[in-house]
């Protein structure tokens, strides 16, 4: 990469909170400066900007992923920026970003422009309005789940656009067999008393209808029910529209007399600790993921993981964890499968499965051979 010459590559997305989409796009600008190039970030900004602009990339705080009419202002102005960075890649996260990105791509000159690239990171409701992450000159897609839904579902789009790069997790920050420290232990157990002493079973991931927390908690019951020692952990964040569905939850799991079964932690950021101490991860999502990181993290960790056999998550499991695939719509037998995984744990295998430096060099990699390419006016 050494003799290629220095890129300025420019990605968009609404906000750099949390998340996959997030953290993946400071890992690609991170290395973007390790390599010399020039990593831009516009967003709205968020927690991540800290860490973001420490590792030597530049962040613009624009409204860029704000679902109004006000936000198509922006397309001249992106039009002016693009010019004056002399930005030759345009890497769009999301979908609201990229429509701006596309329209100010558009009416530049085709012989001068930035090459144009879209990550497809869900499998988003097929309409018009998702179709424009279909529309990059390069498509990333996130996994072979993915892959499938772009061709599936959009199958005008050529598929020698499609690239799959697969996320991937850093294995010296996840790594086997890790546990937290003690005085943290002592503080997490000291907050959530009844799960002292108990096997946990953790189900990470925001609260959201399409997660799997009714499951959850009855699967909680069930396990309880053949009497295994076990406390569940439900670990996210619900936003203020999701606020009516968590006291729903909580509620359920009141009226079950789960309460002291069943712990809601609410958004944490240890929750590579709280996966560390866990004896069984599970993804529950009843919507197939488009890859599924948390689950990737836990199984980096030799945390024994079980999802259902579906979507990004399923792909994972079959490659690195078959014991762990647990059939959707079948409760019985998912209680059956988590009961032998508490009990009689599968070893995961000891193998750098899905590592970051993989995704970050096909990620440059697809840059920099867009950059050599001769440009053309193509089909956009």
């Amino acid at each position: 990469m050494a003799e290629e010459k220095k890129l300025t590559v420019l990605q968009l997305l609404p906000a750099l909170e949390s998340g996959g989409v997030e953290r993946g796009t400071l890992e690609v600008a991170q290395a973007l400066v390790e390599h010399g190039h020039r990593a831009l970030v516009i967003s709205a900004g968020g927690r991540l900007v800290a860490p973001l602009v420490a590792s030597g990339a530049e962040h613009f705080a624009w409204p860029i992923g704000e679902k109004k009419i006000k936000t198509l202002l922006l397309v001249g102005k992106l039009r002016k920026f693009l010019r004056e960075q002399k930005v030759e890649i345009i890497h769009a996260r999301s979908r609201v970003p990229a429509w701006i990105a596309w329209l100010a791509w558009r009416g530049m000159n085709p012989a001068t422009r930035p090459y144009f690239v879209t990550t497809v990171h869900g499998m988003y409701g097929v309409n018009r309005y998702s179709r424009i992450m279909t529309q990059g000159e390069r498509v990333i897609a996130v996994s072979d789940t993915v892959r499938d839904y772009i061709l599936r579902e959009y199958p005008d789009t050529p598929p020698w656009r499609i690239q799959v790069i697969h996320r991937g997790v850093d294995g010296q920050a996840y790594p086997r067999g890790w546990k937290p420290d003690p005085v943290w232990q002592q503080a997490f157990f000291a907050q959530f008393p009844h799960a002292v002493g108990k096997q946990l079973v953790t189900l990470p991931g925001r609260i959201t209808r399409l997660k799997g927390h009714e499951d959850f908690i009855e699967l909680i019951a069930r396990l309880k029910r053949r009497g295994l020692p076990v406390h569940g952990l439900i670990v996210g964040g619900a936003s203020s529209s999701k606020q009516r569905y968590l006291q729903k939850l909580r509620y359920r799991v009141r009226s079950m007399g789960q309460e002291a079964d069943i712990s809601f932690t609410g958004q944490r950021d240890d929750l590579k600790n709280i996966l560390a101490i866990s004896n069984l991860v599970l993804s529950l999502s009843t919507h197939p993921e488009s890859f599924g990181r948390t689950t990737l993290e836990a199984l980096r960790l030799g945390v024994p993981t079980a999802g259902y056999d579906h979507g990004g998550v399923g792909e994972i499991l079959r490659t690195v964890y078959p014991a762990g695939l647990l059939p959707l719509g079948n409760l019985g037998a998912a209680t059956q499968r988590i009961s032998t995984l508490l009990q009689q744990p599968s070893p995961v295998p000891d193998e750098d499965f899905y590592p970051l430096r993989s995704m970050l060099s096909q990620t440059l990699d697809l840059y920099e051979q867009l950059a050599r390419a001769p440009r053309r006016q193509g089909n956009q």
